[in-house]
């Protein structure tokens, strides 16, 4: 944010340099990034009038001008500008002078660059012709009518002659101050001016706003709103008429040109300088081209085009919000306005349109089209509706004050939910437990109070009660007040303090058990990634997960950066498949990979009424050497590292995302642990993977909960062990576990171990079947194993699977 102190001092006295206030508001959280001195190289220059112009004798694309600077002699200067005429005030460099900008595209030379007089193909030149950027402004703020020539300085009182800086009052500082995405409100003169007004101790002038709007007639007479979308809070418009399209007044010109705009006529200029004075976005409709008096809020249809007053036509997401007439869009709201409704030099009759965007859906809006202004940029991080009444004042106002129009009495205000500041309770006692100080009441109140919130008293000394102002939409609970007291104390002031408990460090449960398992892991030949809490709902959506499913009950965040980082994460696996496919895209033919991070649940609120955060583990791999077999092997040493058995692989087909026949569910004792399986080839093809990948997701915290790392010793055993192996055919549908379960079930007191080796299908065993062999370990701790002791129990387990589950032995 570019704050020229020459127009913060329009609102309140700073009596310090640049550098000393930007380090007071660095400590009010307003983090000084630059200080430009404006005016410090300028020597010599002075106000002139071009009073002749003629064609140079030698040169076709060059003019001779003759030049009143206030002495006796015309000075003659020649110049290749194409914007100049006879009558324009400009700045004149004379011989001698110098100038903060680069000449002719030559670099900008130290301490400036000097101009001598000199000649241009044969004929004298004594001094230069100045564009802005030569005195030091930007290319981007140079004004609209001067952008690519002479500085034609607009109408005033000039006196020839006058050097330029004393002239135009252009030496000033310019602070540019970094503001945080939580406070809007600074994204604003008024906003800096109220926090530079409290950390100074000074009185704020608040700007006028006052309107002689005369005329039987009012705006209503002139235009209806209508708001078909919630994502529109307010619309005021209101209506000027007579208008007169001129340059702007240097007052103005100077305050846009230093904040970093261009001036480019009175009435978008008037529209630019309320929204950095107010933080206000505004935009401004000739009438004329507003079809049927009417305009309609409402979302664009997909695939709707429109040209924007940069003359490019773009293509509109349905989720794009619009400002329409009867016919037509004329505005991206929020972001632009539309090249078919721009205000020309014929415009004769305004609209005016003072609107509170929900900030969410235009800053999606912005990402989509690629489309960033200044007016989005506020959108973005959020703007109070009460701002709309007072900015269509003021911009009606400064109408009135520049001679530009004349305002339509009254206005057309939609505002559906009228916003209400809430209303905090504040307990003093908190406070300075919270900051680590302890300080008055009295103190707390003058410091919130300075702020502009409404402190009220209760019944108890240990409690107020405040309500923040409309601009402050970032002060919801209390211990945001903790914060602001903070730092109206002084964050240099709270003394350092060390923990007075004598108790020895300590690494915690969690970490302990992620530690393990990140050995585990890597032991392994997987390598652990780190990825963001913050993500966007498509992830989920390219997983096949419909708004049905709890993974897209999304924490939403109020500020987001964008739409990519727009809420926190419900599950893990679909940034564990952009780290695959971004892998996969770059030629590494195999990959195998975790990560331990935190999700958030919406659905199950805590005591305190924020989501669950829990801990998740995510696992993926593709290429050689990985199959469903490999990630089920990892997962069953993982658990085995735990202490945790009893697992059981569920078979699930309705998850989307993993392929309907590779898929299982992993649980313990009928509870769920995570999900693994091959990813689904639709899902995968949308992470660019054309390889089968492999995924699975555990539930971490659970895993932690169920551990027992405790070990014990047990001595080898004396006697001798003796095997057995088994070939079953079964039912396709008979699962491999269920066989295992019934074997362990009846073969205890001597089954020390029952091991899967081997699943064929074929033509030898039938459609609709599969054979499944068995190996089975037998061993008593007591005595050494007869045949007869083995095969009692080994028959009986294979009578109880040919009962339970209709199984052939391959051999009989």
């Amino acid at each position: 944010m570019l704050v020229p102190i020459k127009w913060l001092n329009d609102y309140v006295d700073i009596d310090k340099t640049a550098e000393e206030y930007g380090d007071i508001m660095t400590m009010a959280g307003l983090t000084l990034e630059n200080v430009r001195h404006f005016g410090d190289e300028i020597e010599n220059v002075v106000i002139g009038k071009i009073e002749k112009i003629e064609q140079h004798p030698n040169a076709e694309k060059l003019v001779v001008c003759r030049i009143n600077v206030g002495g006796p002699e015309f000075l003659q200067i020649i110049t290749g500008a194409t914007n100049i005429y006879e009558g324009a005030i400009v700045p004149v460099a004379l011989d001698g002078s110098r100038v903060p900008g680069p000449l002719h595209g030559r670099q900008k030379e130290e301490g400036g660059t000097v101009i001598h007089k000199g000649e241009l193909r044969g004929v004298e030149s004594n001094g230069m012709l100045c564009g802005p950027q030569e005195l030091g402004w930007d290319d981007k703020v140079a004004p609209y009518i001067s952008k690519d020539g002479i500085w034609l300085l607009p109408e005033g009182e000039y006196t020839l002659g006058q050097d330029i800086k004393e002239a135009l009052g252009m030496v000033t500082d310019v602070v540019d101050l970094d503001v945080t995405p939580n406070r809007p409100d600074w994204l604003s003169m008024l906003g800096v001016a109220k926090e530079s007004k409290a950390f100074l101790g000074k009185e704020i002038r608040l700007p006028n706003r006052e309107v002689k709007a005369e005329g039987e007639k009012t705006a209503d007479d002139y235009i209806s709103v209508e708001i078909r979308n919630n994502y529109c809070k307010r619309y005021t418009a209101r209506i000027i008429t007579d208008v007169v399209i001129k340059q702007s007044p240097w007052w103005l010109q100077e305050r846009l040109m230093y904040a970093g705009m261009r001036p480019i006529n009175n009435i978008v200029d008037i529209t630019n300088f309320v929204m950095l004075e107010y933080g206000q976005p505004l935009h401004a409709f000739d009438i004329e081209t507003v079809e049927d008096r009417k305009i309609i809020v409402d979302l664009a249809k997909e695939g709707d085009t429109f040209v924007t007053l940069d003359g490019k036509e773009r293509t509109m997401p349905s989720d794009v919000l619009m400002i329409n007439d009867g016919k037509k869009a004329i505005a991206i709201a929020g972001i632009m306005g539309g090249l078919n409704s721009e205000i020309e030099e014929t415009t004769k009759t305004v609209i005016l349109e003072a609107a509170c965007f929900e900030e969410g859906n235009n800053c999606i809006s912005s990402k989509k089209l690629g489309l960033r202004t200044e007016a989005s940029s506020r959108y973005t991080r959020g703007v109070a509706p009460a701002l709309c009444s007072m900015a269509a004042d003021r911009f009606c106002h400064l109408v009135e004050l520049t001679g530009s129009g004349k305002v339509v009495p009254g206005s057309v205000d939609v505002y559906p939910e009228p916003e209400i500041p809430v209303t905090c309770k504040v307990r003093i006692s908190r406070m300075n437990r919270v900051i680590g100080i302890n300080i008055s009441k009295e103190e707390m109140v003058g410091y919130l109070e300075a702020l502009d919130m409404k402190v009220e008293m209760t019944e108890n000394e240990d409690v107020i009660l405040v309500t923040p102002p409309y601009e402050r939409r970032d002060m919801k609970i209390e211990v945001d007040y903790a914060e602001e007291i903070a730092r109206m104390y002084g964050y240099d002031k709270i003394p350092y303090t060390i923990s007075k408990d004598n108790l020895a460090a300590s690494v915690s449960t969690s970490w302990q058990m992620r530690e393990l398992a990140r050995d585990t892991m890597i032991a392994m030949g997987a390598s652990e990634i780190q990825t963001y809490s913050f993500v966007s709902p498509k992830g989920v959506a390219n997983m096949g997960l419909t708004e049905e499913n709890w993974e897209a009950d999304f924490v939403k965040l109020l500020n987001p950066l964008g739409d990519e980082t727009s809420v926190m994460r419900t599950i893990l696996t679909p940034n564990m498949l952009e780290v695959l496919g971004r892998n996969f895209s770059r030629n590494n033919s195999s990959m195998k990979c975790f990560e331990i991070g935190n999700t958030f649940t919406k659905d199950f609120l805590n005591r305190e009424g924020q989501p669950i955060e829990e801990l998740s583990m995510s696992i993926g791999m593709y290429g050689d050497g990985c199959n469903f077999y490999t990630i089920k092997g990892m997962i069953e040493t993982l658990f085995e590292t735990f202490g945790i058995s009893g697992i059981e692989y569920v078979a699930e087909k309705e998850y989307t995302a993993y392929h309907p026949y590779r898929c299982a569910r992993i649980m313990i004792d009928e509870e769920e642990f995570g999900i693994m399986g091959e990813v689904h080839p639709a899902v995968a093809e949308k992470y660019g993977l054309n390889d089968r990948t492999y995924v699975a997701e555990l539930m971490f915290e659970k895993l932690i909960k169920k551990a027992n790392t405790e070990k014990h010793y047990k001595p080898l055993p004396k006697f001798p062990s003796t095997s057995r192996d088994i070939a079953l055919v079964v039912d396709e549908d008979v699962q491999a576990a269920r066989i295992e379960a019934i074997i362990n079930e009846y073969g205890k007191g001597i089954l020390e171990s029952v091991s899967l080796f081997d699943v064929y299908r074929g033509v030898q065993v039938g459609e609709g079947k599969k054979s499944i062999a068995f190996n089975l370990v037998y061993r008593d701790l007591e005595k050494t194993l007869t045949d007869e002791d083995v095969q009692k129990v080994h028959s009986k387990v294979i009578d109880v699977l040919k009962e339970k589950l209709n199984a052939v032995m391959r051999d009989s």
